[in-house]
């Protein structure tokens, strides 16, 4: 990019092709995320495992995912986001092919800790790209955009993943998902660019980090976005399908059709959120609304008896529209810290926003194994709907985590940003 191009207040076309390069990877990733709650079965039954076990090979996408988002906000910060993407994207790809091949649980832990690896750098890294070439006034808007990009992963992750995996196989869809991010790695290295850091050294960046953990702000902007997604994660990326087959005799195409709706929801409440925050300049008050609006709507679809289906995608599309409210976290976050550590900041909230994910896909499923029964089909255990309410009960336990903290977060500007 020229220097014409660099322009924040005229950003280029290309920036903006960059931009949206960034965003399909997290879509990418998004899809690699859910992908195991169309397989739970297959992969039961090929893999001999328990709801534990499977839950610990779902979350760990999410433990290096997690365990890496502060290094990678350092890293975007300093390096840039091309070089670290394009080799993110290929890590990922080389993930799904592995975990596509995998003789072994054991060599699918592997092949799924590459792909948590490599999408690490997804979100924060379409969050940099924003930053660095997109004008500062539409953030919020660009975030959730970015965060519609990663809910149409998570719909194609599920009904048409779920129709392709009955076609040809989980392993198969695995590798045509390794690669396909191959090409899109390619697609990054040649459109995107990286803008030289305005920094003065390694400890200038970790002075920056240690002042965003220092921040008791951020740590609240972090925990909201983490209560908004745990549930997501959980329930919908994962747990969901077996559990809308257990409560409502639903077969895997049309459970995952239904969850679909709330991903559709989660990305037109990111965009209509941000849109919204951006021109109220505000983001306090959209906050407590959304984490009220999932508490409720998640209490209801899980515990309100005698529901109709109908009325349940109409509560499950409501809850992913009051979750997205979580992408103004990280704008919050961005404007409570120093401009020079927005990577940093960013870091510190998806830590804490996958890491709800890390722990709640096995917490759930170490919970269905103790409420287990003993029932069994086709090498797979089945969960009452009984267990599925007990285990569940963690979900909007954290929903209320997050209203109390949106209460807590100090309001902010969309145009202000911490100096410093």
């Amino acid at each position: 990019m020229t220097a014409n191009e660099t322009s924040l207040d005229r950003p280029s076309f290309r920036a903006y092709a960059a931009w949206m390069l960034g965003s399909a990877f997290f879509c990418y990733a998004f899809i690699l995320r859910v992908s195991p709650s169309v397989m739970v079965t297959e992969l039961m039954r090929d893999f001999v495992v328990s709801g534990a076990i499977l839950g610990h090979l779902s979350a760990f996408y999410f433990y290096a995912y997690a365990s890496l988002q502060l290094p990678v906000g350092i890293l975007l910060d300093r390096v840039g986001p091309r070089r670290l993407m394009t080799g993110a994207i290929t890590t990922v790809a080389l993930g799904s092919i592995v975990f596509g091949l995998a003789p072994t649980v054991e060599v699918a832990y592997a092949g799924r800790l590459m792909i948590g690896i490599g999408c690490a750098f997804s979100w924060v890294g379409a969050l940099t790209l924003a930053t660095q070439w997109l004008p500062p006034a539409r953030f919020a808007m660009l975030s959730g955009i970015s965060q519609f990009a990663g809910t149409g992963g998570g719909i194609l992750g599920q009904a048409p993943l779920a129709a392709l995996v009955g076609i040809i196989g989980w392993r198969d869809a695995m590798l045509g998902l390794g690669f396909t991010g191959l090409a899109l790695a390619l697609a990054l290295w040649l459109v995107a660019r990286d803008k030289p850091y305005a920094g003065s050294g390694s400890g200038t960046i970790m002075g920056g980090l240690k002042r965003v953990m220092a921040n008791r702000q951020s740590w609240y902007a972090a925990l909201i976005g983490m209560s908004m997604t745990g549930p997501m994660l959980s329930f919908t990326g994962l747990w969901a399908v077996p559990y809308m087959t257990a409560a409502y005799g639903l077969d895997r195409a049309t459970s995952a059709s239904t969850l679909a709706t709330s991903f559709f929801g989660w990305g037109v409440g990111a965009i209509a959120i941000g849109w919204l925050s951006d021109r109220m300049e505000r983001r306090k008050p959209l906050l407590i609304a959304g984490t009220l609006g999932s508490t409720l709507t998640l209490a209801a679809v899980l515990y309100l008896p005698g529901v109709p289906l109908l009325m349940v995608t109409v509560l499950l599309f409501l809850n992913g529209f009051c979750s997205a409210c979580m992408v103004l976290t990280f704008a919050a976050a961005r404007e409570l810290n120093a401009p020079r550590s927005s990577g940093a900041a960013y870091g510190l909230v998806n830590t804490c926003v996958i890491g709800s994910g890390a722990i709640c896909q096995p917490l759930i499923g170490y919970l269905l194994d103790v409420n287990w029964t003993g029932r069994m089909e086709e090498g797979a255990r089945l969960y009452s709907v009984e267990a599925f309410h007990a285990a569940f009960l963690v979900l909007p336990a954290s929903c209320c985590i997050g209203v109390l903290c949106a209460m807590l977060l100090r309001e902010t500007y969309c145009r202000q940003q911490v100096d410093g």
